[in-house]
């Protein structure tokens, strides 16, 4: 039978409207959730980390989850700033950073332990030092310039025991760029002291991939917050109301299930935290002209 104008006309009024009340709905899946961290370990155990995170993410959040690497930690901040990243796993210092620049992005939850995080000085072995103050005219790497535990705060415990950097290192003080290879340096003694973040230096001599006959804790520091989860307030426009809230529930529900993937972080799981956490954080570091 031939049809005539009108009905191909409430034909396409018919399939207007069904596309128009797909569109109106939650179209989250139809989304991408892009995230990074800070790449403060070696390039394998990241992949791994990661991987795993983003399949968890997926079957939890019921969305796409993708991780984009990164060389180096400010691309990671730069790449939140932009929109290119919604979520990171950022440091203490790293996170002030992105919240800066996003002023409406939220710390959203962190390790039991950084709510006590510390750095470790490591010295040569066979070197007579007992203090930070010991350390003046010694050669010295710390991690990379944007870390926390690498950088920001143990330079303020140098200034501390009245030790700068820039003044009292022989040549000044290095950036090795990752916290696997500050340990590296100074047991291989390219350098002769170092500054790193307690969890991969505990790791490292858990696993027996430290020689200690080479290089030795000096002192440890005492209790900082450092790395979190922060995402973008804005998320919510893109994946609907209440998403921030599913993030933080995945990241929460983490337990023994995910024991593999919890390993990879160095812990047995997540807890809140929030932006306030880390104001000493951002003073400090305002203190030492690292962020304006």
């Amino acid at each position: 039978m031939k049809k005539g104008p009108i009905f191909t006309g409430l034909l396409l009024v018919v399939l207007a409207a069904v596309l128009a009340a797909c569109s109106d709905g939650d179209n989250s899946s139809s989304h991408v959730l892009y995230f990074s961290g800070i790449p403060d370990q070696n390039v394998s155990t990241l992949a791994r980390r990661y991987q795993k995170f983003a399949d968890y993410m997926e079957e939890r959040l019921g969305v796409e989850v993708k991780f984009k690497p990164s060389i180096d930690y400010s691309p990671v901040v730069t790449a939140f700033e932009g929109g290119d990243i919604q979520l990171g796993w950022f440091g203490g210092l790293t996170g002030v950073q992105a919240r800066i620049a996003v002023p409406d992005s939220v710390a959203i939850a962190q390790r039991p332990r950084d709510a006590e995080f510390h750095s470790k000085f490591i010295v040569r072995a066979d070197l007579d030092v007992d203090s930070l103050e010991d350390l003046k005219g010694l050669t010295f790497t710390f991690g990379s310039e944007s870390s926390t535990s690498g950088h920001l705060m143990p330079r303020h415990f140098l200034f501390q025991a009245g030790v700068d950097p820039e003044d009292d290192f022989r040549g000044g003080p290095n950036y090795s760029g990752s916290h696997d290879k500050t340990w590296k340096l100074v047991e291989s003694g390219a350098y002769q002291a170092g500054a790193l973040n307690e969890a991969v230096w505990e790791s490292a001599v858990s696993e027996g991939r430290v020689d200690l006959t080479k290089v030795r804790v000096l002192e440890t520091t005492p209790p900082y917050f450092d790395y979190n989860w922060t995402i973008r307030g804005d998320v919510e426009e893109t994946f609907g109301e209440g998403f921030i809230a599913r993030v933080r529930e995945a990241l929460l529900s983490m337990g023994p299930e995910q024991q593999e993937l919890l390993d990879l972080f160095s812990t047995d799981g997540f807890i809140e935290t929030n932006n306030d956490n880390y104001a000493t954080i951002r003073d400090i570091a305002e203190s030492l002209d690292i962020v304006r």
